[in-house]
C-alpha cells in the first residue's frame, strides 16, 4: 500500500514538474501580442439589394415570335374582309391554352357522334366539331381516327383578321 502512494507521489510530481517553468511559447506570445497592437481593419457594410419587381405577361395572346409572319395580299383582304372572331360568345375552357400544347392521342364514338380525345397540359380532354380551342379562337372543323382540323382566325393588321387552317395528327409516340 505504501508502495501506491510512493508512485502516486511521484506521478503527481512528474505532472506537475511538466506544467511549469519555460513553456516554449514565447515566440507564439511575440506573435499575438505584436497582431493585436496593429489597429484593427474595418468590416464593408453589405450591399444594399433592390427588391424584387414582379412582371407580368401580358403579350401571350399575341402572335408567338418563333412563328413565321403572316402574309397578307391585298386581295386577300378584300375577299376575306367579313372574317372576324365572335367576342360575344363565351369561351370555353380549352380556349385558355396555346394549341402547341396539344395532342391528337385517340378518338372514340358513341350514339352522339365521333369525339377526338386531346391530350392538354392538364390530362386528356374530349372534343368534337364544332368546339373551340387555343388562344386563337380556333374552332374543330373536322375529326377522324388519325387528324382533327382546325380553323384558326388570326389578326393580319389593323382591324383585319384572315383564317388560318391547323391540324393535329395523331401522336402515338407518347405515353
Amino acid at each position: 500500500m505504501k508502495y501506491l502512494q510512493r508512485l502516486l507521489v511521484v506521478c503527481a510530481g512528474v505532472v506537475l514538474a511538466g506544467c511549469s517553468g519555460n513553456s516554449g511559447f514565447s515566440d507564439l506570445d511575440q506573435y499575438m501580442a505584436e497582431m493585436k497592437a496593429k489597429p484593427s481593419g474595418r468590416i464593408e457594410p453589405l450591399p444594399t439589394f433592390t427588391p424584387y419587381e414582379a412582371f407580368t405577361y401580358r403579350a401571350s395572346g399575341l402572335r408567338s415570335p418563333f412563328e413565321p409572319p403572316i402574309k397578307v395580299k391585298a386581295s386577300d383582304r378584300e375577299f376575306n374582309s367579313n372574317v372576324k372572331p365572335d367576342n360575344s360568345r363565351v369561351k370555353q375552357y380549352l380556349e385558355q391554352f396555346d394549341i402547341e400544347t396539344f395532342a391528337l392521342v385517340g378518338s372514340i364514338s358513341n350514339d352522339d357522334g365521333l369525339w377526338g380525345l386531346i391530350r392538354g397540359d392538364d390530362g386528356i380532354h374530349r372534343v368534337r366539331v364544332g368546339d373551340y380551342l387555343g388562344k386563337n379562337h380556333g374552332r374543330i372543323t373536322y375529326i377522324d381516327d388519325s387528324e382533327l382540323r382546325i380553323i384558326e382566325i388570326v389578326p393580319a393588321g389593323s382591324e383585319v383578321w384572315i383564317e388560318r387552317p391547323r391540324s393535329l395528327r395523331l401522336d402515338l409516340g407518347q405515353p
